[in-house]
């Protein structure tokens, strides 16, 4: 009797449906089925190997699904999870830019994600306020542009590996919260909701911009002060500490604008306070005579007797390369002036002229290594230089304790701001062709320096990010480039780039192949969309893009570095992407003997 129990029992229990995991093609066939208007993912055909056959939108790496990039593909219906967490590798979702709507979808049972990208889609309701407590992995949040609701869910808040967090364009309320990470958060993008209330003293570092559109917030870095709101019977004495700092700081600002005001009257050997006030705005004109123009075509007189006589040194800019018109030292004085920054060569500040000409002057002090008539001449060869992918100065003005260089202004700005400090339509255009495109012709006016100044230890010498600007068609144009000569030893480690490379680090050494190794770390940062740590002066923040690259390449995991957002564009794209790549961490090679010459990186380059 015993026996036929067991019989019974077996019997039983092999006759149920047990649950077994799918592959991981079951899997994504089983999700496919799941959505509407699928036609876009017709390669994902039943009798194909996903990884093999390169199924759309499928990242794979060693054979093995880690990304799941769906954007673009107009795609609706429901989501199913279940299916996904079939995925054990799975590490990325982005679903950007499709039509899927009803409440966020459950992605928190697939606690291994690293980012989730679900902007420009249709999802609405409120999120679960532990709806992100399963997910600690998480380092890229993208929910823009939906119509999400209720609180900014608290486990969020809590992520402590999380980098970009985009929000804008939801119906969220209620207050912002405090994140407890803050501190690495290196994207951020709260704007256009209904929030209310303080903004974290932790979030005050990042752009107002982040916060614009809720009419609710005040605080820092939004101009509209707490301290305007009616106060409650029994208000802390902190927070009237508060204004009454604010009351001060806003007399220091009255008297330095006084100050300036006054100061902008004087006569010419003043100008160097362009660089010493920073909110200077004066009314433009350009010289009248014919005279004056020749004056300022010839470079004028001595600057050493310009900055003793007044009015007869006013006209004592160099113009160099007169493609956008002449101007004199009297147009910058009395130009709408706004402060852009300092870098390592100075301070740079943007002048709207009378006639319309936008400018970018950069004041530098450590340009002593040379004389005045060495100076003049390293100058004018520079103004001589003519290429698509090169700014040309226009103008320079020489004194011995400080030079000021002045440059066509580039409304789109640096790559840098374009690829980290706005991550809403600037940073959406850059698909994969544009940012090869942007890598070719930085290398292609890299190769034209490298030629035009082939004697130089650094035919640029400052290569980075925030050096290339981005002309409207994104056509890359390089700027602070072959100041090596002229610039204080003393002062090159500081100032320039290129000292960053291991050789300097290692035998106080410098070459040619420091520009390829900056080449190396701009191609690193625009494949990746990270920050590298190799800009910070004090190594704190960003990414060690070097380190991490090298680690994925030699682990054969290069695809997982590669920006999602780029990633996704077609799945048969990635291995160019991934040779772009190679070609980076190959630059930045600690040994200079190991990398690549400049012609060489130019050619790989040029094959992609």
């Amino acid at each position: 009797m015993a026996a036929v129990r067991i019989v019974f029992l077996f019997l039983l229990l092999g006759g149920l449906p047990l649950s077994c995991p799918l592959s991981e093609k079951e899997a994504l066939l089983k999700l496919k089925q799941s959505f509407t208007h699928s036609g876009s993912l017709n390669s994902w055909n039943p009798d194909s190997v996903p990884c093999s056959a390169r199924w759309t939108g499928i990242i794979c790496n060693k054979g093995v699904i880690t990304g799941l990039h769906l954007s673009g593909l107009q795609l609706s219906g429901t989501i199913d999870v279940e299916a996904l967490i079939q995925l054990p590798s799975l590490r990325t979702i982005s679903l950007i830019d499709n039509k899927f709507t009803g409440p966020i979808p459950e992605f928190n049972k697939i606690g291994v994600l690293k980012a989730l990208l679900l902007t420009r889609n249709q999802f609405f309701g409120d999120i679960p306020d532990d709806f992100f407590s399963t997910l600690t992995s998480l380092k890229k949040v993208y929910l823009s542009s939906n119509n999400f609701s209720g609180n900014i869910p608290n486990s969020l808040a809590q992520l402590s590996h999380l980098l970009e967090l985009h929000l804008d364009r939801n119906q969220f309320s209620g207050p912002v919260p405090h994140l407890k990470y803050a501190s690495i958060i290196t994207s951020l993008d709260f704007s256009n909701n209904n929030l209310q209330g303080q903004i974290p003293d932790s979030l005050s570092k990042f752009d107002a911009k982040a916060f614009a559109g809720n009419e609710g917030l005040c605080g820092n870095p939004l101009p509209k002060s707490c301290e305007d709101n009616a106060s409650p019977p029994g208000e802390s004495q902190a927070n009237i500490s508060k204004l009454v700092v604010a009351s001060l700081i806003a007399v220091v600002v009255f008297l330095m604008v006084f100050i300036f005001l006054s100061a902008s009257k004087r006569r010419e050997d003043e100008f160097s306070m362009l660089g010493r006030d920073r909110e200077e705005v004066v009314e433009v004109h350009v010289p009248g005579s014919a005279q004056d123009r020749q004056s300022i075509r010839r470079g004028g007189g001595d600057s050493r007797r310009g900055s003793k006589q007044g009015k007869a040194g006013m006209s004592d800019l160099v113009v160099i390369n007169d493609e956008k018109g002449t101007f004199g030292l009297a147009d910058l004085m009395k130009a709408a002036a706004e402060v852009l920054g300092n870098g390592g060569l100075g301070s740079a500040y943007k002048a709207v002229m009378a006639n319309g000409l936008s400018v970018v002057v950069k004041r530098m002090r450590e340009m002593n290594k040379i004389g005045k008539d060495g100076f003049d001449a390293e100058m004018r060869r520079l103004g001589r230089l003519r290429h698509q992918n090169i700014l040309t100065p226009l103008a320079y003005h020489y004194r011995r304790e400080e030079k000021l260089v002045v440059s066509e202004y580039v409304p789109k700005g640096s790559l840098l701001y374009v690829l980290h400090g706005d991550r809403g339509a600037c940073h959406a255009d850059l698909d994969w062709e544009t940012r090869l495109i942007i890598v070719k012709g930085i290398a292609s006016g890299l190769g034209f320096l490298h030629s035009e100044f082939a004697t130089y230890d650094l035919p640029h010498g400052n290569l980075k990010s925030s050096n290339v600007l981005l002309c409207d068609d994104y056509e890359p144009l390089l700027s602070d480039y072959a100041f090596h000569p002229l610039i204080n030893p003393s002062n090159a480690s500081q100032a320039m780039f290129a000292y960053k490379a291991p050789e300097y680090a290692q035998n106080q050494e410098v070459s040619p192949k420091s520009d390829v190794y900056c080449l190396g770390i701009i191609i690193l940062e625009i494949m990746t969309s990270k920050f590298p740590s190799q800009y910070l002066t004090n190594g704190k923040g960003g990414t060690d893009v070097v380190q991490w690259v090298s680690s994925a390449v030699a682990e054969k995991r290069e695809a997982e570095l590669i920006d999602p957002e780029i990633a996704n564009d077609a799945a048969d794209e990635l291995d160019r992407m991934v040779q772009l790549l190679t070609i980076g961490a190959d630059c930045t090679h600690a040994s200079p003997q190991q990398r690549p010459d400049m012609k060489e990186a130019i050619r790989r380059i040029e094959e992609i």
